[in-house]
């Protein structure tokens, strides 16, 4: 087994080695070996302080969310349900802030589309909770394993547990699951919520593994990697952050220092990009009205803000509360273009001001103009982020 040396991240996506040819220019020309000392001193802040925390948060609370569904499931009360629910948007609201950096395992391995395609299939939900084999294949012993091989990604992740806990932007009354809905036993949604909750921990602890390597976890490690058999390193590569780490070096498929920069801001890029054109876009524009993330808790726009803190966090090398004033993208920048530094980070604080600008909640608000001028505010976050990734080769 590969043992990982506790060091940082990169991805193999196609994206991913795009970017890595970018970055020729300056390492063929000059003597960079004090600037790239300083780059691998970036990418070590954003794998240990800002993937491998979140990362790992993330599988916590999943991990916590399934515990939570099972004591629910088990004594269907208030005060189960109320906890599951608060549990799910902790674990939601550190997915969100992950999504700066999907361009690692959450893209390689389909993780993405697995855990957080929307909107959610309701109408094979219910049928699927009509047919007696899903439901005893989802309540067996690996109800979870069954979940994530027999189910759609239209039927997986976040959405389905959603629609189980949540309606109309509140906790759901726990009365409901002694109901019918639509056919469906209403205490059934239980038995499909637990087995999917599984899965999406088996999701998370995989990207969390597969850019932290095995010391991280060895618990975990054990079963991703020995019971669930769950890739954690592409064609037999390095983990994610060992990869990142190693660039320019024999085994690693990062170029060289300077594209390790560019891959993480890029995939800054990349998460700006979709939530202008595509998660408040698609609705705005009338493109695909249905298109609303999280539209039974009534979290879109929370969703949205995360998603612009986890570019935030790429920038400030760390999480809230433990950034880098010294090895940070925002660091190497007020000391090389100060003006564009200060471009990006006032562009991160004004897309979420304009985000929170729009009214509650997303989903009856979609069409109003706060919406738009939260769009223009991140599509120039995202042109601010793609000169600095320009710049880095100048």
């Amino acid at each position: 087994m590969r043992k990982f040396i506790y060091l940082t991240a990169a991805s193999l996506a196609l994206f991913s080695l795009a970017s890595c040819e970018k970055s020729a220019s300056p390492a063929e020309t000059d003597d960079l070996s004090a600037r790239d000392e300083r780059f691998m001193a970036i990418a070590d802040r954003f794998v240990n302080h800002t993937v491998i925390p979140t990362y790992t948060s993330l599988s916590d609370y999943t991990e916590q969310l399934v515990k939570d569904l099972e004591a629910l499931k088990a004594d269907r009360t208030q005060a189960n349900l109320d906890k599951a629910a608060s549990t799910f948007l902790t674990a939601r609201a550190y997915w969100e802030k992950t999504e700066a950096f999907l361009w690692g395992a959450a893209t390689d391995f389909g993780i993405d589309p697995h855990i957080d395609t929307w909107p959610l299939d309701l109408t094979g939900l219910k049928e699927a909770l009509t047919n007696k084999a899903q439901i005893d294949g989802l309540a067996g012993e690996d109800g979870d394993v069954y979940a994530g091989e027999k189910l759609g990604p239209t039927l997986l992740g976040f959405h389905g547990i959603e629609y189980v806990l949540f309606w109309e932007g509140k906790n759901r009354q726990v009365s409901w699951f002694d109901g019918t809905d639509e056919g469906v036993t209403c205490a059934d949604y239980l038995t499909y919520a637990v087995a999917v909750a599984g899965d999406l921990r088996n999701k998370c602890w995989q990207m969390e593994l597969a850019w932290a390597g095995e010391d991280h976890n060895p618990t975990r490690f054990a079963k991703v990697n020995d019971e669930l058999e769950l890739p954690l390193t592409p064609s037999g590569g390095m983990y994610y952050g060992e990869n990142l780490l190693n660039a320019g070096k024999a085994g690693s498929s990062c170029r060289n220092a300077t594209a390790a920069m560019q891959w993480m801001i890029e995939g800054c890029n990349t998460i700006a990009d979709e939530v202008a054109s595509q998660k408040i876009g698609m609705v705005y524009s009338g493109n695909d009205p249905n298109y609303v993330e999280s539209p039974y808790s009534y979290k879109s726009i929370v969703d949205f803000e995360d998603n612009m803190i986890s570019i935030r966090n790429v920038w400030n090398g760390g999480i809230e509360g433990d950034y880098d004033t010294v090895n940070s993208l925002s660091a190497y920048f007020k000391e090389t273009a100060p003006d564009l530094e200060k471009q990006v980070s006032d562009a991160i604080d004004n897309s979420i001001a304009k985000i929170r600008a729009i009214p509650e909640p997303f989903i009856n608000n979609a069409n109003n103009a706060a919406c738009g001028a939260a769009i223009e505010a991140i599509q120039q976050l995202d042109n601010y982020l793609s000169l600095a990734v320009n710049a880095l080769t100048e």
